[in-house]
């Protein structure tokens, strides 16, 4: 097995991270991405369809959205991973060698909302409630990406949901001295056992997308769906955050910068729920 959940019995023989078509390489991750795309522009437009809005509206705005979103994601694991770039800026470009953020996502799309609903003259909190349904399903499909990329991983556990990949298909910068000091040998293969935290916060996704569907029929006021994203999102985000090997680092400063930035969007959330419900 190349990744096995071993307290699940369940794994896959030969993981494959792309596959070849005219022999132009395309990877299992960016699949993955574009079908989170595409059932997230479904769901925002079902929701605008209940809302008696117009779906076009989110169609035109999806086209802009994941283009900037796109480049929102790259920019933030560049901001924050420059090390890694600085002495060959021109790597900032090689998009298919891998480094994307799903908060700089979140944050390209919600800066480019912002200024779209401006243009359209459209309520920004109205067609944010309907957007975050959409941002959640991409969310949901594409952490498997990770999967099949074998990253993005917690540290060691033996918990129910310990899932176990072949070392030698992980990057070794991500091993800590506990997944090290744990490793498992099964029939001559070195595996090393930690938490699969794309699955934890897929799952996550899932239930707070669940209860927004749920709630969504008795929010109080426009924007209370995106505040309960944010807030949502970022309760899981910064548990889960914890887990991983491969945070980004906030400067040096030894914080994981997308679990500091989970920690104020939980607060800024609340904050701004418990004054909107008084004035409502």
């Amino acid at each position: 097995m190349d990744i096995y959940f071993a307290h699940l019995g369940i794994g896959i023989k030969n993981l494959q991270s792309g596959f070849y078509v005219f022999g132009f390489r395309i990877a299992f991750y960016g699949v993955i991405i574009a079908v989170g795309m595409l059932t997230g522009i479904w769901m925002a437009v079902s929701d605008a369809k209940r809302r008696g809005q117009s779906p076009e509206i989110y169609t035109d705005f999806a086209l802009y959205a994941i283009l900037f979103s796109i480049l929102g994601a790259r920019i933030y694991y560049v901001l924050f991973s420059w090390d890694m770039y600085k002495d060959n800026p021109m790597e900032v470009f090689n998009i298919r060698g891998g480094g994307m953020a799903i908060y700089g996502a979140v944050i390209g799309a919600a800066l480019t909302l912002y200024f779209y609903s401006r243009k359209k003259k459209i309520s920004f909190f109205s067609m944010a409630d309907t957007g975050v349904l959409g941002l959640l399903c991409g969310q949901i499909i594409g952490r498997f990406g990770n999967f099949v990329n074998a990253e993005a991983f917690g540290g060691y556990t033996d918990s129910f949901l310990a899932m176990r990949i072949r070392m030698d298909l992980v990057a070794p910068q991500h091993l800590n001295e506990e997944i090290l000091a744990n490793l498992k040998t099964v029939n001559g293969l070195t595996y090393i056992q930690v938490h699969p935290t794309f699955l934890y916060e897929s799952l996550w996704n899932l239930g707070l997308l669940i209860f927004l569907l749920f709630y969504r029929h008795k929010k109080r006021f426009e924007g209370e769906l995106f505040y309960l994203y944010l807030g949502g999102y970022g309760l899981g985000r910064s548990i889960i955050e914890g887990l991983r090997t491969d945070s980004l680092i906030f400067f040096n400063t030894g914080l994981a910068v997308s679990q500091v930035l989970a920690i104020l969007c939980v607060i800024f959330s609340v904050i701004m729920i418990f004054r909107k419900g008084k004035i409502y």
